[in-house]
């Protein structure tokens, strides 16, 4: 090896051999290369190019109809192609925890027109859901509080929930954000306290002591339950039924005025777990007359936060008997009903400690843990320093009648510091996370609801069951930490009554992300379900609770 003035090895030249004339001395500082190894890697090569040609004619020959669309057209997947189960599929994000990936992106394009909930799935065996809500054989007042509500066509999970909640089982419903999940677990449990009127004996007697509902919906936020009361009031007021909500952040007497207030009794109570905590304890409310328990967002109420509140109303509800049997709706046992579009691996546990798990039936839509085929979703792979000019051009590209935008973040510290920043750039927005006082927290997500404002900026508190017709722009401006997360944020558009499908763009910054964001990648390009979801839900329940 030769040495160069310094005493380092310099580096060789490496030539390709050729013939030498007769007798001639090879030079000096030549690695040989084998004619066999030169020629593979020139058909290697060849091969290489001729796939890459091939991948951008067939992208060039198919214009609009790519499932994801790459900035390297090489790399995009035409909607004909379909990759195996067990293929390793060509990744655009495979280098991206690379800095010289950054400026990299990749889209998911829409693959339909309407939302799958709007799609009605083949029956199950055991089931015979109608056409319309009036084939399945509910009461004529709830027919009434639908037609106000300008509702006609039940979605895919209220065909498929809707017969068997009817029953009086007891189930775990499983479906998409956006989905009509609402609608799908009060229009039988509303059936069913109609089907069941409470005598006069029972009503003096329930109005002489503390609240005691016969229905309780709990709910994860404020935001959650005052939309969910405003639909189940209008449910409700055809039939005479009393709707009442109860949420916390004030003085231990507010609960009370929310319990007494005026009107007819409350049959069907809607509150958040820290405010029935308290009301339990200082005996304002008592479940005793309890027939019906909706758990709504389910894996939001597991979280440590909600944990113990949870539990200890779970103690105060007789559901010790367990869930009813095939006896149906005339049992006196509470019937359970758990919600949401994932679901936390410890809830059969949690469930177990006060009812039995195993006799609850799961009512699970197709579209379950699938990203949204009608959204279009654009991951992008930025540097932590350029998500904020790329924010703001986004803004100021969008048309002002381009809907409402909702901009994501992971803490409430960045939620404040981009509402400065907003500000100073005269962009109009509102401001949603946990951190804020009830008072201050009151109306913000109604004000954005009405359009008074089309720009939040908040963080996970918005993600979860919160109807969000309006918005068509959903920025992840901080990545989501789980692929739950992901979700139920892009969820927020494209949501049954939806105006447009609308669009979800994701700032891509950090190592972690990247993990996140290849599972996203493989799932959407193999057509499968997100990895890791079905467990809570596949999984039997705890043997002997």
């Amino acid at each position: 090896m030769a040495l160069s003035r310094g005493g380092m090895a310099a580096p060789l030249p490496l030539l390709l051999p050729r013939r030498l004339a007769a007798g001639a001395e090879p030079p000096e500082n030549v690695v040989r290369v084998p004619w066999a190894l030169r020629l593979r890697l020139q058909r290697g090569a060849q091969r290489r190019r001729r796939g890459q040609k091939e991948a951008a004619a067939a992208a060039a020959a198919q214009p609009g109809k790519l499932l994801l669309r790459s900035r390297r057209p090489e790399l995009s997947q035409p909607r004909w192609q379909t990759v195996g189960r067990w293929e390793r599929p060509q990744l655009v994000s495979a280098g991206w925890k690379h800095r010289k990936a950054c400026g990299d992106y990749f889209q998911l394009e829409p693959s339909q027109e309407a939302a799958p909930a709007l799609q009605a799935p083949p029956p199950p065996p055991d089931a015979e859901p109608g056409p319309s809500f009036a084939a399945m054989g509910l009461q004529p007042a709830l027919l009434a509080g639908l037609e106000g509500l300008s509702i006609g066509r039940p979605t895919a999970v209220q065909r498929l929930a809707i017969p068997a909640l009817r029953r009086g089982r007891s189930a775990l419903c499983a479906a998409e954000t956006g989905s009509g999940k609402t609608l799908a677990y009060l229009l039988p449990l509303l059936d069913g306290l109609l089907s069941r009127p409470e005598g006069p004996a029972e009503a003096a007697a329930a109005a002489a002591g503390p609240a005691s509902p016969r229905g309780l919906v709990v709910l994860p936020s404020r935001e959650l339950a005052a939309q969910v009361g405003a639909v189940a009031a209008a449910l409700c007021r055809p039939a005479g039924l009393g709707v009442r909500g109860l949420t916390g952040g004030g003085a231990a007497g507010g609960l009370r005025r929310q319990l007494r207030a005026p009107g007819p009794g409350a049959a069907v109570l809607l509150g958040t777990p820290g405010a029935l905590r308290e009301a339990l304890r200082r005996r304002f409310l008592a479940l005793g007359r309890l027939r019906w328990m909706v758990l709504d967002e389910a894996d939001a109420l597991m979280d440590d936060s909600f944990t113990e509140a949870l539990e200890e109303i779970l103690a105060h509800a007789p559901l010790a008997a367990g869930a009813p049997g095939p006896a149906g709706p005339g049992e006196a046992r509470t019937q359970v009903v758990v919600v949401g579009a994932t679901f936390p691996a410890g809830l059969s546990q949690t469930l177990g400690k006060f009812t039995d798990v195993g006799r609850f039936v799961t009512l699970a839509t197709q579209s379950l843990h699938r990203l949204p085929p009608h959204v279009q979703q654009k991951f992008v792979r930025l540097k932590g320093r350029d998500k904020l000019p790329e924010l703001l051009q986004l803004l100021k590209e969008r048309p002002a009648s381009g809907g409402a935008v909702l901009i994501f973040c992971n803490s409430a510290s960045t939620v404040n510091w981009l509402g400065y920043i907003l500000d100073d750039h005269k962009i109009k927005h509102l401001r949603l996370q946990g951190q804020m006082s009830a008072a201050a927290r009151a109306g913000i997500f109604a004000s954005f609801q009405k359009g008074d404002v089309s720009v939040l900026v908040c963080t996970d508190l918005a993600s979860r069951g919160l109807d969000t017709g309006s918005v068509q722009l959903v920025v992840n401006y901080d990545f989501p930490d789980t692929l739950q997360d992901y979700l139920h944020r892009v969820g927020r558009v494209g949501r049954v009554g939806s105006k447009a499908p609308g669009a979800v763009v994701s700032f891509v910054t950090h190592r972690w992300d990247v993990d996140l964001v290849r599972k996203i990648e493989t799932a959407a390009r193999k057509r499968t379900g997100l990895p890791g979801m079905d467990a809570s839900i596949n999984k039997p329940p705890p043997k002997g609770g």
